[in-house]
Formats: structure tokens, C-alpha cells, sequence
């Protein structure tokens, strides 16, 4: 009886969180995508006037937007959240904790109430069923991660690979992995901290995508929305072409991101499984084989003069430890440069479980580590005809089944070639900074709403 009381109460504080965190976030859309649209409306003369000022205000509040969403899941502790270092006594089992003060405060400005909820429930377990300290605890939160130093990560981003910061000024093409939503979620959070590239940057996603509470800015951004299968495909290569002609330039983007994939990988694994078993192609389980359409598109579209097959080299150069050049440059506008680098990003969750949008809105599984693996790639490696494109990103994608399977099996990136030993380094969003943009979206939505109100009274 009393493991049922237990139990109904924990499901009942999980529906209170979820309707909780439903409802901020149903207000926050209700004050931060309407702002958008209405700054942008006002802004309309400074387009005409001076389209480039305009289409950088416009990033900028195209990158807090998306940071909002970021937040969502940083706040649950699926992408960056508290750390709680503990330090064992061997002797008397004494737990110590610190715990960084500003992430409590926004844990608790966001309702996010984990860790207190958890450290109760891990008390409670402790008594009836004491272990060692950190064990219990571990075991009580879930989606806990623990190093052999005793330190205990709650829900955050781990980076590994390539820096892709050198290059977050030059324009690229990003080909990533596909398991749920919530992948999108995760780059949207993870590509925060690499300069411009966020208020610079073009999605391609699912035209579903487009019926969505974000929908509307994305179409104002620029992003593409792409229907899938064969009896649509023609005619979407044809628009995304000319969607790239249109405002890839015209709007300064540099990096463009798609999941050459073509949907999910739990929809998509079994087919992809029985092409290469037809055609006698790599046989893969954590990623499927990729599509070539969108990626074909783009590189001819937007990369620099070929030669002898391949992709002009433009500025972008490559050392033998696969790190970009230091001597790049910051920026450049120029049309005929091109794309100069294709970044390939492989995104690992704990336990291979996906993280799909209604967790990371309701947030009923616990905190868990995300990690994202970069490999960059100059743009003159990459061959532009079919065949040996096809080659060239079959061989990417059987890579990155390389590195999932690796990453599965030890919790860890393979290291780099020619180094022992693979390092991470953790991505995490400033509390501080993101108060700041959700305190602009609600005084934007108080003001906008002042300016609709009287406008009504005025002419009705």
C-alpha cells in the first residue's frame, strides 16, 4: 500500500511538472514569436533602405528565440544543467556537495525542481536501504552520470572533436545524424556559443515542421521546408535551388544545416537495412544511409568553382591534426567564395535513448548527458559527381556508425588518430544571459500588447 501511495504521488508531481512547464512554454511562444513578427513588421522601411542592418537584427532576435527553445531542454537537464560534485569519505560515507549558484536560480526560474525533488527522494531511499553515498544517490536521480573522480553530472551537453570555432565565420554546409526531434533541439543549443553562426545560419527541415509554433520564423528567417519521397522529389530539388539562389546570398547565411538522412532513424533504419542488403552496401545500425538529393543541391549551388572533379579549395585549408587553419579569416562576404568547410556532426544519447520535443517540453524521463562529436572537412575534399559523392558521404555516415558503436559500447568518442586519449569539453548556456533574453521576450509582449490595445481603442 505504501509503494502504491509512493507511486502515485511521484506520478502525480511528474504530470504537476509537465502541465507546469507546458504552460510557461505555451506562454512564452504566445509573447516571444508575436514580438518577433511585430519587430520585424516596424523594421520593414530599414529592409528597404539597408537590407543587410535589417537582416542582422533580425539574427540576433532569430538566435534568442532560439535559445528560448534551447532552454526548454537545458532546464530539464537533457542539454546543460547543476553539477554536483561529491566528494566521498571512504571512512565515514559523508557526502559533501557544492553546487553552482546560478544554475540553481534558474533551475528554480524555470520550475525546474530535479534536483531538489531527486536529493528528497534520494534521502528517503537512503534510510530505507543505505549504500554508499554517492551509489544511491546515483541510482535514486537517474540520468546521472558518474566519473571514476566522484564527480556527478546531472543532464548537459558534452562536445568532442574538432573546434569548429575557428570556422564559425565561414560558410559551411553541416551534415548530421538523425534520431528524434529533439536533435534539432540539441544543435540549436549547442551552435549558441560559435559566434554568428546561429543568426547566420539555414535549416533545412521537414515541411511538417512548418505547422509548428516556430514555423512562421522559420519561413520569416529563411529556412527550407523539403517533403520527402519520390513523387515530390524533382520539383523540391528545383525549389530548394532556387530557395538557395534567392536568400542564401541576399540574406548573408553562412552555414546551411540538413539531416541527409531523410527522417528519423527508428523509421527509416529498416529500409535504409534492406537497400544495402539489396545492393550490397554497408549494413548499418545507428545511422541509416543517406539520401544525396538536398546535399547534391547545395554543394553545386553554393560551393566554389570546381576542379577536376571536386569542389574548389576557396580560403579553407587543413592540417594534419584536423583542425582547421588559425590563419582563417574572420569574415567574408564575397558570392564567388563559396562554401569552404562541410562540418559532420554525430549526436550520441545516453543509453541510445533519443530525446524526442515532447520530453524536452514536459520533461518526464530524467537528466541526462547528450554528446556531440564534430569532424570538419575542407570544402575541396568533397567531390561533386554522383558517384563519388555518393562514395564520399556513404563513407561519412559509416563513420559515424563507427563512432555510435564505439561511443555504446565504452561511453566515450574513439580518440583522434594519432592521440591516446579522446577529450571533451562541456557546453553549457549562461543562466545569467538567457534570464536576460526570456526577461526582453515577456517586456516585448507586455508592450506589444499595450501598442495592439490601443490601436483598438483608437480605430474600433
Amino acid at each position: 500500500m505504501a509503494l502504491m501511495v509512493e507511486r502515485a504521488r511521484r506520478l502525480g508531481w511528474i504530470l504537476l511538472k509537465a502541465v507546469l512547464r507546458f504552460s510557461f512554454m505555451a506562454i512564452n511562444n504566445l509573447v516571444a514569436i508575436p514580438s518577433y513578427v511585430l519587430y520585424l513588421i516596424v523594421l520593414q522601411p530599414l529592409r528597404l533602405m539597408d537590407s543587410r542592418t535589417f537582416w542582422h537584427i533580425e539574427g540576433v532576435m532569430f538566435k534568442w528565440l532560439l535559445a528560448m527553445v534551447s532552454s526548454w531542454g537545458w532546464a530539464a537537464g537533457y542539454t546543460g544543467i547543476t553539477h554536483m560534485y561529491m566528494f566521498v569519505n571512504s571512512v565515514t560515507d559523508s557526502v559533501k556537495m557544492t553546487t553552482d549558484v546560478w544554475a540553481v536560480s534558474a533551475l528554480a526560474l524555470f520550475t525546474m525542481q530535479y534536483t531538489v525533488q531527486g536529493m528528497g527522494e534520494a534521502v528517503e531511499e537512503h534510510i530505507v536501504n543505505p549504500t554508499s553515498g554517492i551509489d544511491w544517490l546515483c541510482v535514486t536521480l537517474g540520468g546521472i552520470h558518474k566519473n571514476p573522480w566522484g564527480v556527478v553530472d546531472m543532464g548537459r551537453v558534452m562536445e568532442w572533436g574538432d573546434d569548429v570555432r575557428p570556422i564559425s565565420e565561414e560558410a559551411a554546409v553541416v551534415i548530421a545524424n538523425h534520431q528524434a526531434t529533439g536533435d534539432v533541439c540539441t544543435l540549436m543549443m549547442c551552435l549558441q556559443d560559435k559566434g554568428t553562426v546561429v543568426r547566420k545560419m539555414m535549416w533545412l527541415m521537414d515541411h511538417v515542421f512548418k505547422y509548428t509554433n516556430f514555423g512562421l520564423v522559420s519561413l520569416i528567417h529563411g529556412d527550407f521546408f523539403i517533403r520527402q519521397g519520390k513523387a515530390h522529389r524533382d520539383k523540391q530539388l528545383f525549389l530548394l535551388k532556387d530557395h538557395l539562389d534567392k536568400y542564401y546570398h541576399s540574406r548573408d547565411r553562412k552555414w546551411i544545416v540538413l539531416f541527409p538522412e531523410g527522417g528519423f532513424l527508428r523509421k527509416r533504419r529498416e529500409t535504409s537495412q534492406a537497400f544495402s542488403k539489396k545492393y550490397n552496401l554497408p549494413f548499418l545500425k545507428h545511422v541509416t544511409l543517406p539520401r544525396m538529393g538536398a546535399t547534391k543541391v547545395i554543394l553545386k549551388s553554393l560551393g566554389p568553382q570546381q576542379e577536376n572533379g571536386s569542389l574548389g579549395a576557396g580560403d579553407a585549408t587543413r592540417s594534419d591534426s584536423a583542425q582547421p587553419s588559425a590563419a582563417l579569416k574572420c569574415y567574408c562576404a564575397s558570392k564567388s567564395k563559396g562554401l569552404q568547410w562541410v562540418v559532420d556532426i554525430t549526436i550520441a544519447y545516453t543509453k541510445a535513448r533519443p530525446m524526442d520535443i515532447q520530453t524536452w517540453i514536459l520533461a518526464y524521463r530524467p537528466p541526462a548527458v547528450t554528446h556531440v562529436h564534430y569532424r570538419i572537412y575542407p570544402i575541396k575534399d568533397v567531390p561533386v559527381e554522383t558517384e563519388p559523392l555518393t562514395n564520399w558521404l556513404y563513407q561519412r555516415f559509416v563513420e559515424k556508425e563507427e563512432l555510435l558503436a564505439h561511443f555504446y559500447e565504452t561511453g566515450a568518442f574513439p580518440p583522434p588518430e594519432g592521440q591516446k586519449e579522446a577529450v571533451s569539453k562541456e557546453m553549457t548556456l549562461d543562466p545569467v544571459w538567457l534570464f536576460l533574453v526570456q526577461s526582453f521576450a515577456f517586456a516585448s509582449g507586455y508592450m506589444w500588447y499595450n501598442v495592439l490595445q490601443y490601436f483598438y481603442y483608437v480605430f474600433f
